[in-house]
């Protein structure tokens, strides 16, 4: 099974804190949350452990994603210490918080040698990894692959690392193949082909236990340049033939929403999900030529790019975007 998160508190959480992001996670009914470190590790050891009760209690799961600024090949060297250490405080909180995968971006290349920042990320990864085993702290960690060309971070490169170190997986972010690669990676062949590679490297343990970033992206000749929302006209990600790669490929673990609008994403993805593993087609929702946001079954319009039924029952959606013939009846959630 594939659960579907946020990355972090979802937008529509009326007041803040990880603790009611989680809450609102369980009303939208997807499968849980990313904790965002991005910006460092701050959260306390007794929230952590109130946040592990609630997922436990609730079904829900939890990864970590790391600072921003960490940099296993930096030219300074306290740099290159502090983005170990903030690996390791993101990995230590984040299980006590009952997180088991701890991801982040791992380097620059800057003008070395791809080959010498491997042999270096790999030395500082089997001496990380060793001392959370001895301190009996249980994550996976995961590097994730990168959007642009100048970032440490190619699949290969990060399948390497996993087949090197016990400990190690992949973190495999598919807006950032597609953006790094100048539009590849996005059809159904394309994407079978890094699960193929994944399996074949890996073995077929490796697709039962993803862990997926997943987002509208926008990308110019040096890759990556802001993420985007699935139902977003800038968005060229073909995320059905996604997901029905997925499925076909038997891949299980968490796929998690990293679009502006986070929840949408999740739950957009959670839905056709749903449709191609039950086989059971569901009444579609979506943007019109008109700006509105209409039945499949209701006034006739044409719907143009998809958006997730769930998200209107939720309330995700201003009234105001709302067909009125489609949605008269319709009554959003808080």
């Amino acid at each position: 099974m594939i659960r579907f998160l946020t990355a972090g508190v979802p937008i529509t959480t009326k007041k803040s804190g990880t603790l009611e992001g989680l809450k609102r996670v369980k009303e939208l009914g997807l499968g849980g949350m990313e904790l965002e470190f991005v910006r460092g590790v701050r959260m306390k050891e007794e929230l952590a452990k109130k946040i592990n009760r609630f997922a436990r209690e609730n079904h829900l799961s939890l990864t970590v994603h790391g600072p921003y600024w960490i940099n296993l090949n930096s030219r300074e060297e306290h740099k290159v210490r502090n983005s170990i250490q903030y690996i390791y405080d993101s990995a230590r909180i984040g299980y006590l918080a009952g997180a088991r995968d701890i991801t982040f971006h791992p380097a620059y290349y800057h003008d070395d040698d791809p080959r010498e920042v491997h042999r270096k990320i790999k030395k500082l990864l089997k001496e990380l990894t060793r001392r959370l085993k001895d301190e009996g702290i249980d994550v996976i960690i995961r590097p994730e692959t990168m959007g642009k060309p100048s970032q440490y971070g190619t699949l290969e490169e990060i399948v390497d690392l996993s087949m090197e170190i016990d400990g190690v997986l992949p973190c495999v972010d598919f807006a950032h193949l597609y953006a790094r690669h100048q539009g590849k990676f996005n059809t159904y062949e394309e994407i079978a082909g890094i699960l193929d590679y994944i399996e074949r490297k890996l073995g077929k343990e490796a697709l039962k236990n993803m862990h997926i970033h997943y987002s509208g992206i926008v990308y110019g000749p040096k890759g990556e340049k802001h993420h985007v929302d699935l139902t977003s006209e800038e968005n060229k990600l073909d995320y059905e033939a996604f997901i029905r790669a997925l499925v076909d490929f038997g891949v299980e673990g968490l796929v998690v929403s990293e679009t502006p609008y986070m929840e949408e994403g999740a739950l957009l993805l959670q839905e056709i999900y749903e449709e191609i593993t039950t086989g059971k087609r569901k009444e579609r929702c979506g943007i019109g030529k008109d700006g509105l946001i209409h039945r499949e079954n209701g006034c006739g319009a044409e719907i143009i790019r998809r958006v997730p039924c769930r998200g209107v029952e939720m309330g995700l959606y201003d009234p105001a975007v709302l067909c009125p013939r489609c949605f008269e009846q319709a009554s959003p959630k808080s």
